[in-house]
């Protein structure tokens, strides 16, 4: 049986003549992780919510009506704690988490770029760690152009400070 394809849809597959059978897969998926595999990832996810959480307190949390910088954290990190322990609960359970790939290595960075943003921030304030974190997420683990990355991670980065410090008066560290 022959599959019709819509060149006005896609001009990459105008010319394909392809049997159901041979359909290309758009990406193809990785193994199952297994139970002890989901329980060891919960791990990851809670050591960071716990040290977020951490860290949250040292900022000061201040109170519902003047909060202080870590109340937000404080509260993403607590809702990344309760996911994990659920996930740690139920890990053994669930069927449909993959296996570590190369892929995964992209994960890793980010949340290492993340880590790196939070240990520069009391150092250098935010401006300079944000451009990079923005930077480095277009351009080398989304493969975003030069340009591209260096336009957006300055647009973003200048969008955060009227966002947060001009606009919300939150008090984070900064350069000027």
């Amino acid at each position: 049986m022959k599959i019709s394809t819509n060149s006005e849809a896609n001009p990459l597959v105008a010319d394909l003549d392809l049997d159901e059978e041979n359909v290309p897969l758009e990406e193809e998926t990785a193994p199952p992780a297994g139970p002890l595999a989901n329980v060891l990832c919960a791990i990851a996810p809670l050591a960071i919510g716990v040290a977020g959480t951490v860290g949250a307190v040292e900022l000061g949390l201040g109170s519902p009506v003047d909060p202080g910088p870590g109340l937000w954290p404080m509260i993403i990190c607590l809702v990344t704690i309760i996911v994990s322990v659920a996930l740690l609960i139920g890990g053994k359970r669930f069927h449909d988490a993959e296996k570590m790939t190369r892929g995964s290595v992209t994960v890793g960075i980010g949340v290492l770029t993340l880590i790196a943003l939070v240990v520069a921030l009391p150092i250098i304030g935010f401006e300079i760690p944000s451009l990079v974190l923005v930077f480095v997420w277009l351009r080398f683990l989304g493969r975003e152009s030069w340009l591209l990355s260096g336009i957006t991670s300055v647009v973003v980065t200048v969008v955060f400070y009227f966002l947060f410090i001009v606009g919300l008066g939150i008090p984070l560290p900064r350069l000027f």
